[in-house]
Formats: structure tokens, sequence, C-alpha cells
């Protein structure tokens, strides 16, 4: 396994680092989740679903990891925080703002004086600068500050936020980069490093060519539902039998064979549709015209011939057909593991393929607290009625 020996503690709740330790889980590296003794991960509660006592969310972005509960606010709960701390190789953690890291005794400064070795990766929803720097951070407050919802929807209507967390899971993304990154650069210089990472920084990269597009060329982004603002047709279209598919046309080669298997005289002698830059500007005139075309045959007929004919096009499939699609079960994109008290976990597949050393997954999303005693060994605490009576007082909050 690619992070064979790295140990990360993760002190994080929701999804940025929960899912970003998964994917460190997923390479391997030995994740040992903090979690408040009373409820733990908020996401634990994040249903319906729920499948028994846990919730499909909380499923969805913890396998590979094993679960303490701390109250970290207890003196005996903050030694074995720290505890936790000098054996790790990464921390993640998403504390709502400096002076409670600081409260805590787990800010960067005193990290990183205390563990030089250690990553220190802290996500919030702006970082730790700037003029909103201490405010709370949420998945839909990114994506409307961001900039994203205001072009996402339907001509004419209004925005529309991405039904997915992607502010979170970018940030956890990005974050999993960064960690790794770190953890290459320590092999060099002997030491840690911290990251300042925020859903709205990662948010605002989805402005991506439609950022370009503004800085560049000042040209702001309208709404365009399931069209796209540059290619021509790139979008939804509709069969006889009501059935949705999408086509995208990249190139003229591939223009030119719709146009053959569409039969359409119209559309082969319009010179306004003779090049993309055409087609897009009279997109209002031939989009109906595709339309007509595409309504008389079944939406699987037009699939099939344009698979025949070379043309990027697929059925829009819902959660269950995508899930139970062939090429899902061909590249393992479903993930089963034993649960002790599920049977059976299921998750969404790590995309990661990796030749020589690729992703196991070794371990289903823990329960609450379920590794605290064998943890605790590992760190040296002696099998004592003290001590347990101490552990059982700090899980309990007293």
């Amino acid at each position: 396994m690619v992070l064979d020996g790295i140990r990360v503690i993760e002190l994080a709740e929701a999804l940025a680092g929960p899912y970003c330790a998964m994917l460190l889980g997923d390479l391997g590296a030995d994740v040992i989740k903090v979690e408040r003794n009373r409820g733990g991960d908020q996401s634990r509660g994040w249903g319906p679903p729920f499948v028994g006592t846990e919730s499909a969310y909380y499923l969805a972005t913890n396998r590979n990891k094993r679960s303490i509960t701390l109250d970290y606010d207890h003196p005996l709960g903050g030694e074995i925080l720290q505890r936790l701390l000098s054996s790790a190789d990464v921390f993640i953690c998403n504390q709502p703002s400096m002076i409670s890291l600081e409260r805590r005794g787990i800010d960067p400064e005193t990290l990183r004086a205390k563990y030089p070795r250690l990553i220190n990766c802290s996500i919030s929803g702006y970082g730790f600068t700037g003029p909103k720097a201490e405010q709370p951070g949420y998945d839909i407050l990114a994506q409307a500050e961001a900039g994203v919802m205001s072009f996402t929807g339907e001509a004419g209507g209004g925005p529309l936020r991405f039904p997915i967390a992607i502010a979170d899971m970018t940030t956890g993304m990005y974050s999993a980069m960064g960690i790794l990154g770190a953890l290459f650069a320590r092999e060099r210089s002997g030491r840690g490093e911290s990251l300042d990472m925020a859903l709205f920084d990662s948010q605002l990269t989805w402005l991506a060519n439609v950022g370009s597009s503004y800085l560049n060329a000042g040209v702001t982004p309208d709404r365009w539902g399931n069209a796209h603002p540059n290619i021509v047709p790139y979008q939804l279209f509709r069969g006889s039998d009501g059935r949705y598919f999408v086509v995208g046309v990249g190139t003229e080669e591939q223009w030119r064979r719709l146009v053959e298997i569409l039969g359409s005289a119209e559309v082969a002698s319009d010179a306004r549709f003779n090049n993309n830059a055409g087609r897009n500007e009279n997109r209002q005139e031939l989009i109906p015209i595709l339309q007509g075309q595409f309504g008389s045959l079944p939406s699987e007929e037009w699939l099939r011939k344009l698979k025949e004919a070379d043309i990027p096009a697929a059925r829009i499939q819902t959660v269950a057909e995508a899930l139970s699609d062939t090429q899902t079960a061909a590249r393992g994109l479903v993930v089963e593991l034993e649960h002790p008290t599920l049977e059976t976990a299921r998750s969404i597949a790590n995309p990661i393929r990796l030749s020589e050393k690729p992703i196991v997954y070794r371990l289903p999303p823990p329960l609450l607290g379920e590794h605290t005693r064998s943890i605790l060994r590992e760190l040296g605490y002696p099998e004592s009625e003290i001590v347990e009576a101490q552990i059982e007082a700090c899980r309990a909050g007293a």
C-alpha cells in the first residue's frame, strides 16, 4: 500500500475532513477517527435513510478508519489526543476557529513546535486569513459565494445549488493532494507542513474556464441549463419514447457524421451550421430542428445509431441504473465490506488505480468508539482499574 506506515489522526466531522481522511485510508494509511463521546461525527445523524444505527451519509465517507471517542476538553482526553498526535504523521482537523484550536493546544504554531514532522491540515469555511476567516462555513455557502450557483440552472430561471456537496468533496480532494505533497517534501526536508484549506477557496476553482473568460475577456457566464456555452450541439435531447439522452459533438467531423445519420437536408444545406461558431451563434434555430429529428425514433435506437457513427452520446441513467451498470461492475466501483452490525456496508470505490500498490479496502466504517480500548493499548495505557475508570469518566464527559 502506498501509505503503509503513515498514521493519520482525523478530528473532523461531516464531509470535507472525513472524505480527505478516507482517501488517505484507501491508500493504506492508518486513520484514527477521533469523535466526540456523545453522538460522535454529526453525519452519523444525517438521515434518513438509516441502515441500522448508522446513517447512509456517514457510511459513504468513513471506511478504512478506526474510531476512538474522547472528551478532549477533559484533562485525560486532552492528554490522549496529544499522545495520538505524537504518534502521527498527519493531523486533519476542522475546528471552526483559531481560538478553539489554541485553547486546546492544537493550533498550527503549537503543533509545529511540539511535533516538527507532523503534517497539520486545517479545514474551514474561509481559511485563517481574510475578513471572513472566523465565519462558519457550509457547502451551500461556498457554492453561493464562489459564483457557481449564479450560472447553474435553466436559462431564465433562478440560481441552483448543485445537489451533491461539491465544495466539501473538492476541499477533501485538494486537502488529500496537499497532504501527499507535504509527505513527499518531508522525505527531503525532514520537516512537516501546515495546510490552511478552505471550502471557499476550493469551490472557487470550479470556475475554471468560466473564471478565465471573465478574468481575461470580461465575459460573465449565463445560465445554459443542460447546454454548453461554447459547443453546439452538446446537450440533452429526447427520443420518441420520452427518454432523455445527451449528445456531445466536439469536432466538425463528428458534426458531419451526425448530419449523415439524421438525414436532414435542411441542416446539411444551411451555411449557418457549417462550423461550431455558426452553430453557437444560431443555436436557437438549430436545436429545435435537431430535437424534431431526434423525436422521430426511440432514444435507444438513436443511441445505437450514434454509437455506430462514433458520436459521443449517452442515456440519462438513474442512480440505481448507474450503480448497476455493467461498466460499474467491470471496474469494481462498488465496495462491499463486512460490518459488525449491518452485515455488509457498501460505498462508492476510490477511482485511483495503481498498478503496483493498488487501493485496499480493509475496514468498514467504524461504530462510534469501536476501537477506543485497542487504540489506548497501542498508546501504552495500562489495563488497570484506575486508568479504565479515568477513561470512562473522560468518555462520559466528566
